[in-house]
């Protein structure tokens, strides 16, 4: 049965990579030249591939333990995403009834936004404030993102928070391809990474 594993992938390793956020958009030209175009997902989903971090023989016998620890694809695991690990905004506002909210993370211009649910913040980063005062009368859940204050925020009251996190990934494979010939020869080695959708 599958599972997530709570351990990160190497960091070394995770530096080099590089992906990022995939959308699915379904575009039908009509007859007059017009276009329409729906989302096929509600959300995005994020693809990386890590091999680029992959610089030595030691390097590549990291990798494959991992991977066998992990089982190929079958169970998930955290991986930090290089270019977008951290979060400092608004994350809701008290109802004076609400002790529960969800971590997350905006993205937002003038023209449209998307609030991302964060559900795997790193241990020991997280700040948060209730308007511009520090509190720690709360307690999080590092494998779900939830937070959960000891008495619910008074009404119309900001909620910020400020944090790392990491990203829930499998592989999206069950072969590492591996040659001795890559290192030193400008080769590269494909470890390809999809995120997990975990249950916030």
């Amino acid at each position: 049965m599958s599972s997530f594993h709570d351990v990160s992938f190497p960091l070394p390793l995770a530096f080099g990579a590089n992906g990022g956020p995939i959308r699915q958009t379904e575009i039908i030209t009509l007859a007059n030249g017009h276009e329409q175009r729906n989302t096929a997902q509600a959300n995005s989903r994020r693809r990386y591939d890590a091999g680029v971090g992959v610089k030595s023989l030691e390097d590549m016998q990291t990798l494959i333990a991992f991977f066998e620890a992990r089982r190929g694809q079958l169970h998930g695991f955290r991986f930090r995403d290089p270019m977008d690990h951290k979060v400092d905004g608004e994350i809701g506002t008290g109802d004076g009834l609400t002790a529960e909210f969800q971590l997350s993370k905006a993205y937002a211009d003038v023209a449209g936004s998307w609030q991302r649910n964060i559900t795997k913040p790193k241990a020991g980063t997280l700040i948060i404030k209730l308007g511009t005062t520090l509190t720690a009368a709360f307690n999080v859940d590092n494998t779900t993102g939830k937070i959960v204050f000891n008495t619910p925020p008074v009404s119309g009251v900001v909620i910020s928070a400020a944090f790392e996190f990491d990203v829930p990934v499998r592989f999206d494979t069950d072969q590492l391809m591996t040659s001795l010939e890559s290192f030193g020869a400008g080769g590269t080695v494909h470890v390809p990474l999809i995120e997990i959708k975990i249950n916030a």
